[in-house]
């Protein structure tokens, strides 16, 4: 059997596909996977044993420069790419109409959300059959309910993101036992205090976990930095992280003791990786998108409620246990 996964992007929406994946291998032995995703988060898929082949598109990139020639040949080579070979199923996941449209290029019968479950109700005339998949569900179990209603079969348990990665080896990196703090989001209501990072990374540094903040663009550099200089009489010290990619993040988070973040991509992808996980909520709202990895992971939080400092020490002393 062949499938073509479509879910092309967010990244905290790529990480919560991952178990529809180890789904379809637990239920059909032998199962060849295909995975239509951002370029940006291609990685992310390949991490995944199951999947055999993933066909990057680059729809953000290309929005900005359509006029551009390279564009359009871009456009085509990836048009020739997703309709290569024909499918037992193409499943779109993310029920957007660009998801839908990707996910109609392919050959084979497309299969995605119903109107009234989609995301964006037009995507569902993309599909040959379309599925009623209830919103008050976690996406984790959307995207597994799905997956299960489209190919007839019968959720397997437990839960299963199917990824791992080795443990960074990096000379910044101390070999003392170490913390991630991902303290950079989107948007700036999603934001947790610095004074709260402070205040819990020197709490952190008293049981002896050295705190490692990554970041990526210049303001999440500067952030990182500003933290670390106010740790800087914390014993042991905080280290602000040279820039990672997806690959180096994963295997920083995979050697860490625990990881804590706010509502962002990679802490979805610190609990997809088992690691004992605390998201913290701000500006969002954790029952439908909170990291979901059973014991392992809490969610501390919620819109316009930010976790106080000594609530999330606390959590993290009972994931440390």
């Amino acid at each position: 059997m062949h499938i073509l996964l479509v879910k092309t992007s967010s990244l905290g929406d790529v990480i919560h596909n991952l178990p529809v994946v180890s789904d379809l291998a637990r239920r059909f032995p032998g199962v060849v996977v295909d995975w239509v995703v951002e370029e940006t988060f291609a990685d992310i898929a390949r991490l995944h044993p199951a999947v055999r082949r993933v066909i990057p598109v680059a729809v953000r990139r290309w929005r900005r420069r359509l006029l551009a020639p390279q564009t359009w040949r871009e456009m085509r080579e990836f048009r020739r790419l997703v309709r290569a070979e024909r499918y037992e199923a193409v499943l779109d996941t993310q029920g957007l109409v660009k998801s839908g449209l990707i996910a109609s290029l392919a050959r084979g019968p497309h299969l995605g959300h119903a109107a009234a479950s989609a995301r964006e109700p037009l995507a569902a005339r993309f599909y040959d059959r379309s599925f009623s998949i209830p919103k008050e569900l976690h996406a984790v179990e959307r995207n597994r309910r799905l997956a299960a209603d489209a190919l007839a079969y019968t959720l397997p348990s437990p839960l299963d993101y199917g990824i791992h990665a080795p443990p960074l080896v990096a000379a910044w990196l101390p070999a003392t036992p170490y913390a991630v703090l991902l303290t950079a989001t989107s948007r700036t209501d999603k934001e947790w205090p610095e004074r709260d990072w402070i205040e819990l990374g020197r709490a952190l540094g008293e049981i002896g976990l050295r705190c490692i903040l990554p970041a990526g663009s210049t303001a999440e550099r500067e952030r990182a930095a500003r933290l670390a200089a106010g740790l800087e009489d914390a014993q042991p010290r905080a280290i602000a992280a040279p820039p990672l990619g997806i690959r180096e993040l994963a295997g920083l988070m995979a050697g860490a003791r625990i990881v804590i973040g706010v509502d962002t991509g990679l802490t979805h992808l610190a609990a997809a990786l088992d690691r004992p996980t605390i998201a913290l909520f701000c500006g969002s709202d954790p029952r439908l998108t909170g990291v979901f990895a059973g014991d392992r992971a809490i969610n501390l939080g919620t819109i316009g409620a930010a976790p106080a400092a000594r609530t999330v020490f606390e959590a993290s002393q009972v994931l440390l246990e």
